[in-house]
């Protein structure tokens, strides 16, 4: 027999046939049973009970007897062969040659002193929070800092569990769906950062309120323009909850003539996805989806809105169906070219909320007061319509979102045939994702109501925090980056070279000495200050303007069906930049509201 020492580090070891045994990993042929005698390398002694192995095709288990000895069966392909034994730090290993297969005769090994490996007792209970009962089911795992093994244990109708094996691990988490359980992990430290954990340990688990829809589904009437849904919560309330939630429907890129009982957030009702927080002792909150009055004799149209990622609470009913029941006998006129609704729809498409009753009247005036001179409706149609995109709201919500992508992650590219063939780059913003954001810093927020500026900074605030939070975010700008370099980056993306004074302003942020950018509060504001940037405003805003008509009036992304490419898009922000912005004179405002593409949304 061959005698091969296993260090604390594993190697893969390659058996064959012929009783053999090296370090490669390499095909073989397939073994029916392996003979193997696993003893401690430190002790001598043999290891008993179960043994974790594991081949290159999957992890696997063999019992040894009171003498080390035991069979692995091996099946077919790549035998590549790791042995470990918890609780023992080195495994000496060798391998019994089957009757067909002679092995030469190894040379004894003297055993070294029996030096048995401590072991660690781990144990405790988790109990109600209101009764102090124990309960079940709960998981506690065992991991370690160091490595990447666990172990995993749970309690017993009474609450109770014990680790049977050696531990050593240094990190003990207990976990229950449905529960909250505290503490909700403990962690044994020392003075040299690593100390395995043993004892007994205790814990109290405390039920999640359940967050859901009251109803399952919710019947709407298209001329009473909003849908509201009631989020409720029950059980514990003592403490926050919050859930995020997302509009969804089955209708893919119909056209909104097509009457087949699906609803189009293009069409039909406004998208809509945000978070829906409860302070503490709320239990109902009210999720509002904007609808839309079209003019087609549709019949009832149905989507959905869906609850996700609940925060300190678990899911009941996430799913609620919204059916719109239509209040037009037959397809009637075109109501976009009503003032008012005209109005109406620029407040949803622009700003993501009902329009206030001041606004409303103070716009569909500027177009009615023209009274029946066609050419002066036309001029005015034009200009109220762009100024939604220059209101203090539009450039605080969602002009703000797209410069921050700016800073952010800098260009992407998209293929034109303008002129002929060839790339240009475009802003790295999709429709989906520029709506969620928008709404997210716009939510509550009506320009010149009291209160309005406290309620768009912490908006703001609280966007910018959950931006630089985001994954995409944090690959791109690592903690490792020192402020002078994190700020550099925002800048460079933005296409901007900043002042002194603005640059400094930024890196400042940060607490001074700072030698890398882990402090999110302090990455936000500097993003923050890096997108308000006056020379990126005024670089960016043609770009904008013409990402906003195609997000604004055609509810998509510039190159999304019925386009293919950014050909339109490089059209008009050529056209634009000709007329130094003028939109009038570009008559680029007029295109996208007369399209075919805009007007067909609300009727023929």
């Amino acid at each position: 027999m061959l005698l091969i020492f296993i260090g604390a580090n594993v190697g893969w070891l390659t058996c064959r046939q012929t009783p053999r045994v090296v370090f490669a990993q390499a095909s073989s042929e397939a073994v029916a049973s392996l003979k193997l005698v696993v003893r401690d390398s430190m002790t001598g002694y043999a290891v008993q009970g179960e043994i974790n192995a594991k081949t290159k095709n999957a992890p696997t288990t063999f019992s040894t007897d009171v003498e080390g000895r035991g069979n692995y069966h091996l099946s077919s392909g790549r035998n590549d062969l790791e042995i470990r034994a918890i609780g023992y730090q080195n495994l000496l290993t060798h391998f019994e040659p089957d009757s067909q297969s002679p092995s030469p005769t190894p040379t004894p090994t003297p055993s070294p002193t029996p030096t048995p490996m401590p072991n660690y007792p781990l144990s405790g209970r988790v109990v109600t929070y209101t009764k102090g009962i124990g309960i079940g089911g709960v998981t506690m795992t065992v991991s370690d800092s160091l490595g990447p093994q666990t172990l995993t244990a749970v309690t017993d109708v009474d609450g109770n569990y014990s680790f049977n094996t050696s531990v050593a691990g240094d990190t003990l988490t207990p976990s229950k769906n449905g529960y909250g359980i505290q503490p909700s992990w403990i962690k044994a430290v020392s003075s040299s950062g690593h100390e395995v954990i043993t004892g007994t340990y205790n814990f109290t688990a405390i039920p999640l309120p359940a967050v859901q829809f009251n109803s399952s589904s919710y019947r709407v009437d298209e001329g009473d323009l909003q849908v509201n849904l009631v989020v409720t919560r029950s059980g514990d309330t003592s403490d926050a909850t919050s859930v995020n939630f997302r509009t969804s429907d089955d209708s893919g890129s119909q056209s909104c003539n097509i009457f087949n009982g699906k609803a189009s957030s293009r069409c039909d009702y406004i998208g809509s996805t945000g978070t829906v927080s409860f302070a503490p002792d709320e239990t109902s909150k009210t999720i509002s989806i904007l609808i839309t009055d079209d003019s087609y004799a549709e019949g009832p149209e149905s989507f959905r809105v869906t609850l996700s990622d609940p925060w300190g609470g678990v899911l009941g009913v996430a799913t609620a169906t919204v059916t719109i029941h239509d209040n037009d006998p037959t397809t009637g006129a075109n109501p976009i070219d009503d003032a008012r609704f005209f109005v109406r729809e620029h407040y949803y498409d622009f700003l993501n909320r009902v329009p206030d009753s001041a606004g409303l009247d103070f716009w569909t005036n500027e177009i009615t007061s023209c009274g029946s001179d066609q050419q002066c409706i036309e001029v005015k149609r034009i200009n109220v319509s762009a100024s939604f995109f220059l209101s203090i709201e539009s450039q605080n919500t969602g002009y703000l979102v797209e410069r921050m992508y700016k800073a952010a992650y800098g260009d992407a590219t998209g293929s034109s045939t303008f002129g002929g063939a060839h790339q240009l780059t475009v802003p790295d913003l999709r429709f989906n994702e520029f709506l969620t954001h928008a709404q997210q810093i716009g939510n509550g927020v009506v320009v010149g109501a009291p209160g309005w500026e406290s309620v768009l900074e912490n908006n703001k605030q609280t966007f910018a925090f959950a931006f630089v939070w985001d994954l995409r975010f944090t690959t791109a700008f690592p903690a490792y980056l020192t402020p002078p370099q994190f700020v550099d980056k925002l800048f460079q993306n933005a296409g901007v070279t900043p002042s002194s004074a603005d640059r400094n302003a930024a890196i400042f942020e940060f607490v001074g000495g700072s030698i890398d950018t882990r402090d999110i509060a302090a990455r936000a504001r500097a993003l923050r200050r890096v997108a308000g940037n006056s020379t990126l405003v005024t670089n960016e805003f043609n770009r904008a303007f013409v990402l906003m008509q195609y997000f604004g009036y055609l509810r998509r992304s510039p190159n999304d069906p019925p386009d293919s490419d950014y050909t339109g898009y490089d059209f008009w922000l050529t056209k634009l930049n000709q007329f130094n912005g003028n939109f009038v004179s570009a008559e680029m405002v007029k295109a996208f509201i007369v399209s075919t593409e805009y007007r067909s949304r609300f009727g023929p």
